[in-house]
Parts: C-alpha cells; sequence; structure tokens
C-alpha cells in the first residue's frame, strides 16, 4: 500500500475502506525497508502504536470522528512521548525516558492519532544540515548523497519516504521549513505560541516552536487543528484565530492577494536553478490575479547576526541543566565540578558545545550590553520591517534556502557557511510570525520550495494560501525514484 496524504488516508478511514491498524502495520513495513538506508528513526514501541490503532479503530466503528483519527505520525526526538526515549539526538541523554507527553503529543493522541516513532534530529535541534546526530545523519531520500537539512532532518524525511502521512518537528530558525525545502514536503512553523512548548525540549526558548509537516498543506492544517490553542502548562501559548477552517480546509481566493516580495531576499547568493523555480511559482500566483510588488526588510541584514546571538544565549541558559546529576549519562569525575565537566565534555558534541560557549561569552560581564542586549534592539528593527511591510501587503513570498539540498559533509568545516543556510528562514521568527514552506519545483532533479510569510496569527490564511497553490501545482505529489533509494548510491 502506497503511502498518500493524511486527507485521503481520513477519507478512507472515514469510508472503512482502510483500517488504522493496516496503515500502521504498512508503516512499520515501510520503515524496516526503507530506514536502514535514510535512517530517519531512533526509537518506536511497536506494539504501543498496534494498540493505539486497534483503539482507533473502535472509535471508527462506534462513528467518532476527529481530524487525525486513525493516521499515523512520527514525533521528533525532543518531543516527549511517554515511555519512550527523548534523547534530543544526544549521547547526554542516554536511557532518558520521557516521563509525560508533550501537550502536542496528548492533543494528537486524545484525537486519536497514532505515533509511530521517534526522528532524528540535529543535537538538540542544533544544525541546518542533519548531520549533527549523536546517532548518525538521516539521508536525503532524492539523493542520499546529501543532506535532508535540519534539525528536524528524521521527521522530514519520514513524510518524504512515505512513512507517515504526518510528522512533528521544531523550528527555531528553520528547522522544519529547510528540510521541508530540501525533500520536497510541506511544513509550517506557526505564529509563536499557537502551539503549546510543554513537552518539547528548550533549545532557544524565546524562538522554539512546534512545527508540523506533511505532503500537503491541507494535511497540515489537519495536524495543526487539534494541536493548536492555549494551553496552561506553557504561559506564552494563546489561542489561534479561525482554527475552525482548518479540519476542512478550502483554498482562499488568490485574486487581488497581496505578495510581497523582499528585495533583501532576491540577490546575490541565491541560485540560479532556485531563483527560476520561484519566478515560476510567482507566475503561477500572478496569473491568478495576484499582485506581485517589491518591498524591502532593511535590517535583514543584521538577522543571521541576531539570530546567533540570541539563540546562543538562549543556548547557553537552557543547557545548563544537562550536568549529569538529575538524569541522563553521568562521567565518573573525581568530585561533582569534574563530574559535571567530564559529563558535557563526553555526552555533548562539537556544535552543541560551540553554540554553548558562544552564547555564554555573549552574556558574560562586559559583553551582554555589546553583544546580547545589542542583539535584542535588532530584533526590535527586524519585527518592525514586517510590521511596515505588512501595512502594504497580505504575505511575503521568499525563497527558504539559497540553494538545493548539498553534499554530506560539504560545509562541516565551515560553521559560517553552514549558518548561512538559514539567511532567509531565521528573520521570520525573530519577530514571532508564522512562516510555511512548500514544494515550488526541481532544478537538476533536487527541490526547492518557496516560503510564505504572515503576519502574527495568520496561519489559517497561510494554510488556505499554500492550498490554493497547490491546487494549481502538482510539485508537493512527486516523490522520490524508489529505486534510487537503494540502487543509485551502492546501498
Amino acid at each position: 500500500m502506497a503511502v498518500g496524504t493524511a486527507v485521503g488516508w481520513r477519507e478512507g478511514l472515514d469510508a472503512g475502506d482502510v483500517s488504522s491498524e493496516t496503515l500502521v502495520r504498512t508503516a512499520f513495513d515501510r520503515i524496516r525497508s526503507l530506514d536502514p538506508h535514510l535512517h530517519a528513526i531512533l526509537a518506536v514501541d511497536e506494539d504501543c502504536s498496534l494498540r493505539l490503532a486497534r483503539a482507533a479503530d473502535a472509535r471508527l466503528r462506534a462513528g467518532e470522528r476527529t481530524p487525525v483519527l486513525g493516521l499515523p505520525v512520527v514525533l521528533k526526538d525532543n518531543l516527549n512521548w511517554t515511555g519512550l526515549p527523548v534523547s534530543c539526538g544526544s549521547r547526554v541523554l542516554d536511557r532518558y525516558r520521557a516521563p509525560y507527553d508533550a501537550t502536542v503529543v496528548a492533543r494528537l493522541l486524545q484525537a486519536g492519532a497514532i505515533p509511530l516513532a521517534k526522528a532524528n534530529m540535529d543535537e538538540f535541534a542544533m544544525g541546518s544540515s542533519g548531520e549533527y546526530s549523536a546517532f548518525g545523519p538521516a539521508r536525503n531520500p532524492w539523493d542520499t548523497t546529501r543532506v535532508p537539512g535540519g534539525s528536524s532532518s528524521g521527521s522530514v524525511v519520514s513524510v518524504a519516504a512515505g512513512y507517515a502521512p504526518l510528522a512533528l518537528g521544531s523550528d527555531t530558525g528553520g528547522s522544519v521549513r529547510l528540510p521541508a525545502s530540501f525533500c520536497n514536503v510541506t511544513a509550517l512553523r506557526p505564529t509563536y505560541g499557537v502551539l503549546s512548548r510543554f513537552g518539547l525540549t528548550a533549545m532557544a526558548s524565546s524562538l522554539d516552536q512546534v512545527g508540523p509537516i506533511a505532503a500537503t498543506a491541507a494535511d497540515v492544517a489537519l495536524a495543526l487543528s487539534v494541536m493548536a490553542g492555549r494551553d496552561p502548562l506553557d504561559s506564552t501559548s494563546s489561542d489561534l484565530p479561525g482554527v475552525e477552517r482548518l479540519a476542512s480546509l478550502r483554498p482562499t481566493g488568490l485574486k487581488g492577494l497581496r505578495i510581497g516580495l523582499p528585495s533583501e531576499y532576491f540577490g546575490e547568493g541565491l541560485e540560479p536553478g532556485v531563483r527560476s523555480i520561484l519566478e515560476e511559482a510567482l507566475r503561477v500566483f500572478a496569473d491568478q490575479g495576484a499582485e506581485i510588488q517589491e518591498v524591502s526588510l532593511p535590517h535583514t541584514r543584521y538577522a543571521i547576526d541576531t539570530y546567533y546571538l540570541i539563540c546562543t544565549s538562549e543556548v547557553s541558559s537552557n543547557l545548563s541543566r544537562f550536568d549529569g546529576v538529575r538524569y541522563g549519562h553521568r562521567a565518573k569525575g573525581r568530585n561533582l565540578p569534574a563530574m559535571i565537566a567530564e559529563t558535557r565534555d563526553e555526552g555533548l558534541g562539537a556544535e552543541v558545545k560551540r553554540r554553548i560557549l558562544l552564547g555564554t561569552f555573549c552574556l558574560s560581564k562586559g559583553y551582554y550590553d555589546a553583544f546580547y542586549l545589542k542583539a535584542m534592539k535588532a530584533r526590535t528593527l527586524i519585527a518592525r520591517d514586517f510590521e511596515r511591510a505588512f501595512d502594504a501587503v497580505d504575505v511575503l513570498a521568499a525563497p527558504v534556502s539559497p540553494g538545493v539540498a548539498f553534499p554530506f559533509a560539504s560545509k562541516t568545516d565551515d560553521p559560517l557557511a553552514m549558518y548561512l543556510a538559514d539567511a532567509f528562514t531565521v528573520t521570520a521568527p525573530l519577530a514571532g510570525l508564522p512562516c510555511l514552506s512548500m514544494p515550488a519545483g526541481f532544478t537538476a532533479g533536487l527541490p526547492a520550495g518557496i516560503q510564505l510569510i504572515g503576519p502574527a496569527c495568520s496561519d489559517v490564511m497561510l494554510l488556505e494560501t499554500a492550498h490554493a497553490f497547490q491546487l494549481l501545482t502538482t510539485h508537493h505529489l512527486e516523490i522520490p525514484p524508489p529505486l534510487r533509494i537503494g540502487a543509485n548510491h551502492g546501498l
């Protein structure tokens, strides 16, 4: 049984043409067949998933209906699912198991979704390529010699390879959108607060958001419809206007839609093939009557510096809890300070250590004002740029990445080059805005996405706009050639 869209499976389950248990068994068969090559999955509890599937089938037979009832979903391994490991892609959490469910996971379970597995990821969500997992990288199913993108690498690969129609990742500076572009799937970073962060292991708390991933915008909407909303366990959470429109997503009318093109996103560094894909996608909008105009976000040039100063500072604070005292890996130090130092040295990878050190430096006496405080001021200017732009347009369209998926190890020796892969994805999170990546075409056989950015709480409008685009195009329906997964790269 080939994996289709979540909406298609929803219709099949509701009609009784297929059972949730059959879908879950087929998913595990697919994981066993493909994941030795793709390495997207870190942990499963097949018995638990099958029990949940049988319970979902009983609810379906009783006439119950929810947007995700009976649908399999893969969870990034920084989200708690009771009893399953939550490694965050790191050795420092060796043998640690989640004692409770993340709120988004609990809401999916209550609505009858079936978690299948915990997905591979860059360690503590720090990475743009998927290469920084302590357990080895996931691989891009379009070309396994190339990175899948990060940090939600395993979650995106799971959807692209057909393990499940839905997955959850997290997005701090582009961690669902960048791999979605590299692997030809759709992913949403919601408005900050729309999805609860309770049970999501914190990396940078003012930037982190859970992000749903699927083949289509309509599929993403199904998952968002049952997860969105205020959570008393997360004081930063908020309700989402228009959430009732998500369970049965309708395309927005594109005629008269004002689309802004930030000039700063279309300059030097954008690969010609990606530029051509974006131009063709914009023609689709224009042909339907959308009004396209250039806008400016002048402080974009400070976005990478601002993002990494704020992000690493929050990393330095959040990761101080991983000391070997309370949970996870513990080294054998001769005294407490030595044990903590050796635990972190053994348990944390090079990229995580780099960001902790950068953040600690930024927050240290004598440098706080020069670095962290100045970055917070720049963040305000970046947010104001967006506010002015949205006075003139309804939505912004931009590249997700300057290029397509790059070969493994091509940027790991140059952290700055790796960070620049996030040049188009870090800006909107600094302003707390929703942004969506969706397939837009192919260059040299590799996919590239287009990014839509909206005002705060315009998540439903973004999904409706993406849905309208996907009804007019077929890029999102393309799947990796099955033979490429195993035959063309010596796997």
